[in-house]
């Protein structure tokens, strides 16, 4: 007999006492299959008629591996099984959305230790920048977690919250594409040993980040690079209907198909979203909702565009960064989609 997984405690029991007659019973029978038990998560060797008539000939038999079939592997508990309803630790993750098998919007959590006893990746990020240096990370596939608790089909973006409202978007696609990684520990260490955020702002980066150690961008926006979630102080992942989510941001209006305003909305949708909220989709780290960003962008186009360029330079208190890479194309685009919130619209 084969087992998927290493004997239980209960196995070794099972073996020790009906040890001699299983071994009688399957010896010299020749294998003709496999069969596939999924709900005890075990591979039974499946033997022809012989087998029929050797293996079952006893009670005793017939009675451990009944017993055998009924005992579910530790190992293969659920992770939605050690959901908990309530808060006990602020390492704790909350989670949110269409949760498999919860009413919608509900919201339940995962301590460090449900999640450090899951099976771990091992991996040295060389290109996430939030470290100075190639750095070893462990933690849980996002794919992973994303297949064993959210509602399909109706879960197809996964987000992660942070403490200081910032948002990643994790779409299916870019999960399957870049495979993230949930961080748990950074050299080896929990988060009270982590290094400080690289921004400079000397924040914690717990209690977990989200990692790619090896981003390659899958398309180009423009002369613009697909670029990296890695979002830290993360505390919260929802999954959500990706279309919900991002449809207070489609842009409206007679210009809505324009090519230029569908990059702008590509390039919104990739970036200004994480930091900027349209009611209550998208970060509010900024402080400064979608609305705000049209009337800038339709009052004073030339203020937004140095912005985006330079955000300091016009206050000197801003937090958010600056992308000098953004070329007078992507920055026209931007315009021009930001600046359909607030375009009268033809009269139907």
């Amino acid at each position: 007999m084969l087992f998927a997984n290493a004997p239980t405690p209960h196995c070794f029991f099972l073996l020790h006492q009906f040890g001699p007659a299983l071994a009688c019973a399957m010896q010299n029978l020749p294998v003709v299959g496999a069969l596939h038990c999924p709900d005890v998560s075990r591979y039974v060797l499946f033997y022809g008629s012989k087998l029929v008539a050797t293996a079952f000939r006893t009670a005793r038999l017939f009675l451990a591996l009944t017993i055998l079939f009924a005992i579910p592997s530790q190992a293969q508990t659920t992770l939605a099984a050690k959901l908990r309803a309530t808060r006990t630790s602020p390492l704790d993750l909350e989670l949110a959305g269409d949760l498999a098998n919860l009413p919608a919007n509900s919201t339940r959590y995962l301590t460090r230790e449900d999640l450090l006893s899951l099976p771990q990746t091992n991996l040295t990020a060389t290109t996430d920048t939030n470290f100075t240096t190639p750095t070893k990370i462990t933690g849980i596939a996002l794919q992973e977690l994303t297949l064993q608790l959210a509602a399909a089909p109706n879960s197809d973006l996964t987000i992660a919250i942070c403490g200081d409202q910032y948002r990643a978007n994790f779409p299916d696609a870019y999960i399957n594409a870049h495979h993230p990684v949930l961080v748990l520990k950074i050299n080896g260490q929990p988060p009270s040993g982590w290094p400080k955020d690289s921004e400079g702002h000397h924040a914690d980066m717990g209690p977990y980040l989200i990692s790619q150690p090896d981003f390659v961008p899958s398309f180009k926006i423009l002369a613009n690079p697909e670029e990296p979630q890695n979002p830290w102080g993360v505390i919260r992942l929802e999954f959500r209907d990706e279309s919900t989510v991002f449809r207070p941001i489609a842009p409206p209006g007679p210009q809505a198909q324009d090519q230029q305003v569908q990059t702008g909305y590509r390039v919104a949708q990739q970036n200004c979203f994480r930091c900027h909220n349209m009611g209550n989709e998208g970060g509010q780290k900024a402080g400064h909702p979608w609305l705000v960003l049209s009337a800038w962008a339709t009052a004073q186009p030339n203020y937004l565009a140095a912005y985006v360029h330079n955000p300091k330079q016009k206050n000197p208190n801003a937090q958010m960064p600056s992308f000098p890479e953004y070329d007078d194309a992507t920055l026209r685009a931007l315009i021009a989609y930001f600046q359909t919130f607030t375009t009268p619209r033809e009269k139907p």
